[in-house]
């Protein structure tokens, strides 16, 4: 059975497939077409893409495109038609699925992913946070309290959406909430999977729950009429897919949502004066393009710092986030291997990174490298006066899960959280690491 956010979809998608042309200049900008071994003519890969859009299959080459997109964005940029080629792809990947797989076996999988998540946030961030700390990320207690999110009965201006695995590192989140007190803005924080944004449901072929989800976080979020969005991935789930969505049955979205680097970007004139201390660093920038100016705004927060010497390392931006490289894990150790090397040679201080999931998948080689591993904010945040201790970076350099688990044990027990789920989700957390390390020896080198 059809639902009404399947009619949604279908009518953007009939619209786009009348106003693309099938000149491929969508396929010819992707940075991905040539390492995903893509040597058809550009007008026929999308023009297969088409066909699966309108059948669920399609020739070998388009679905291959379809299946490696890592959400650059080179293609929304290419097009001449106003289509959203990333868009498109997305209900391709939808539509194989959705050909391929069983709706029982579609709403397994999306079930099977979705306990994954939750238990890997809940665990990851209960091992390094105390209850005022997760509190104050609109996190659930040990005690059983709601987080901040019940609020005060006045608007918020903004509502700051972490997303869900921001509060694997939640460093990054608090220093985020630090500097809008400073910039004096005010904010409800919502996020974690009570706040899914539906991506993984989506991905499964399991549009009904997909849609459920996002409406109740759509419904949430709008406390405000102006969203900032962490995660780039619920950026582009909402922006691109739920809100065009909701307003075409609706007639109206329930508000605006802007990626949290662009608003700092937007602001760096009101942040420079609190930009006291200089942070005395040479540092490279880890670049994903798929968000339209994140990129520049880092750059220019970056320049603000007193002290901060950026080297532009020359290497390729590709995807959304790492985790959008996963499609090409091969061509994603190269990159990030070279990057390594790269910053290695180039004598950085460090190498920062803006996305969490950025972080979580790079920290930990800072112990093989001569280097530190950064996010933005906290480079900002030195400026300014402002830190919190990177415990999940602490964590993972231990590279064990029993010194891991004693080193989180009380804050383990005061959360509840027992030692099969503890092991589970503190294994993932080390195996969330697509480059491996170099070993012992070679650190002992790099040093």
């Amino acid at each position: 059975m059809r639902n009404f956010f399947e009619d949604a979809l279908s009518g953007r998608v009939d619209e786009m497939i009348d106003a693309c042309t099938r000149c491929g200049k969508c396929v010819e900008a992707c940075p991905v077409k040539t390492p995903a071994g893509i040597t058809a003519p550009a007008q026929e890969v999308i023009t297969g893409v088409i066909d699966i859009l309108r059948t669920g299959d399609g020739p070998a080459a388009s679905r291959r495109w379809a299946s490696t997109c890592m959400l650059s964005g080179d293609c929304i940029k290419a097009c001449d038609e106003g289509v959203n080629p990333r868009f498109l792809l997305a209900m391709a990947r939808l539509a194989m699925a959705k050909a391929t797989t069983a709706p029982r076996d579609q709403r397994r999988e999306g079930v099977e992913q979705f306990r994954k998540l939750n238990l890997d946030v809940t665990v990851q961030s209960r091992m390094q946070l105390s209850d005022e700390a997760l509190s104050r990320l609109g996190q659930k207690v040990a005690a059983g309290n709601p987080g901040r999110e019940s609020g005060s009965d006045v608007a918020p201006d903004f509502v700051f959406y972490t997303g869900c695995n921001l509060l694997k590192t939640p460093h990054i989140a608090l220093l985020a909430l630090d500097i809008m007190d400073a910039l004096g803005v005010s904010y409800q924080v919502m996020g974690g999977p009570t706040h899914c944004c539906g991506v993984g449901q989506l991905r499964t072929g399991d549009t009904a729950v997909s849609a459920n989800m996002a409406e109740n976080t759509l419904k949430k979020l709008a406390r405000s009429g102006q969203v900032l969005s962490w995660c780039a991935s619920c950026q582009v789930q909402f922006t691109e897919v739920m809100l065009p969505a909701y307003k075409r049955e609706v007639g109206s979205r329930p508000f605006e949502m802007t990626p949290f680097m662009r608003f700092l970007g937007e602001r760096v004139d009101e942040l420079r004066p609190l930009l006291r201390k200089p942070v005395p660093m040479r540092v490279a920038l880890h670049r994903h393009p798929g968000i339209p100016g994140v990129v520049e705004a880092a750059i220019a927060l970056l320049a603000a710092v007193p002290g901060i010497e950026l080297v532009d390392l020359g290497q390729p931006a590709v995807g959304l986030m790492s985790n959008a490289m996963r499609t090409l894990p091969d061509y994603k150790k190269k990159l990030q291997l070279q990057e390594l090397e790269a910053a290695r040679d180039a004598g950085v201080d460090a190498l920062v990174a803006v996305y969490h999931v950025d972080h979580r998948e790079l920290c930990a080689h800072e112990r093989d490298w001569p280097f530190q591993v950064l996010n933005l904010l906290e480079v900002v945040g030195a400026s300014m006066g402002l830190a919190y201790p990177d415990h999940y970076k602490r964590l993972k350099l231990l590279q064990d899960v029993d010194l891991i688990m004693a080193e989180c044990h009380d804050l383990l027990a005061h959360h509840g959280i027992g030692d099969e789920a503890a092991r589970v989700s503190i294994k993932a957390m080390l195996e969330d690491q697509p480059l491996p390390l170099q070993g012992k020896a070679h650190a002992q080198e790099a040093r």
